[in-house]
């Protein structure tokens, strides 16, 4: 019998804060993608979160010497050998950080060409949630990825909110991207979430408990 390839989620995150509300969101995302994808198919499925944090000296001295150190080499071939990708990066300035374009200045312009992207991104304010449209798509595009119909803005007034009649919150917003992002991995044969019933996972939780949540122990 013939070993299962699993499918593998990359989530690229780039917080600069311990704990960070971009790393919160990364993670929703890939869990939401992870519960999609073992629920509609039988193949093993492994996540793994990048923090650029971690990477950012690699990152500036690959981009002068050309040179990337082995974490960071480690890191980009995780990123263009993945099924699908999760991109998220706190809003600087209107825009996505200095570091997550840094990151991806280095990935070959050809290298996630047709790969499904879930782009997302966490700001102060929800007046900056048109960073999504007119400065992530447009890089994906560049690099010839393809990026999911909905993509997830989350402001600081967004966690712990559950929505009303007119818009959905937060927990819906990822449950709806991470079943596309498992639609998109699969060819369409995973179920996608947008339609699932709240269950006890969905419970409001105050921003300040999930963010403590992330702090090392």
């Amino acid at each position: 019998m013939f070993a299962t390839e699993p499918l593998r989620i990359v989530a690229v995150s780039a917080g600069l804060s311990t704990p960070s509300s971009t790393r919160l969101l990364a993670d929703r995302l890939a869990a939401a993608t992870r519960e999609q994808l073992e629920a509609g198919q039988d193949r093993p499925v492994e996540v793994r979160v990048i923090e650029l944090r971690d990477l950012a000296v690699d990152i500036a001295g690959h981009l002068v010497s050309g040179f990337p150190p082995a974490a960071l080499e480690d890191a980009l071939s995780a990123v263009t050998g993945a099924d699908g990708l999760i991109a998220v990066t706190p809003v600087f300035t209107a825009s996505y950080s200095g570091l997550f374009k840094s990151f991806f200045d280095l990935v070959e312009n050809t290298a996630l060409t047709g790969k499904p992207v879930l782009v997302a991104a966490t700001g102060g304010t929800a007046r900056h949630s048109l960073v999504l449209e007119h400065a992530m798509r447009p890089l994906f595009a560049y690099l010839r990825a393809v990026t999911l119909p909905t993509s997830v803005y989350a402001a600081s007034e967004d966690w712990g909110a559950s929505g009303d009649a007119y818009a959905d919150g937060l927990p819906a917003r990822i449950r709806r991207a991470g079943g596309e992002l498992a639609h998109a991995v699969t060819g369409g044969r995973a179920v996608s979430g947008a339609t699932r019933a709240p269950g006890v996972d969905d419970e409001v939780v105050p921003f300040e408990e999930q963010l403590a949540a992330l702090r090392p122990a």
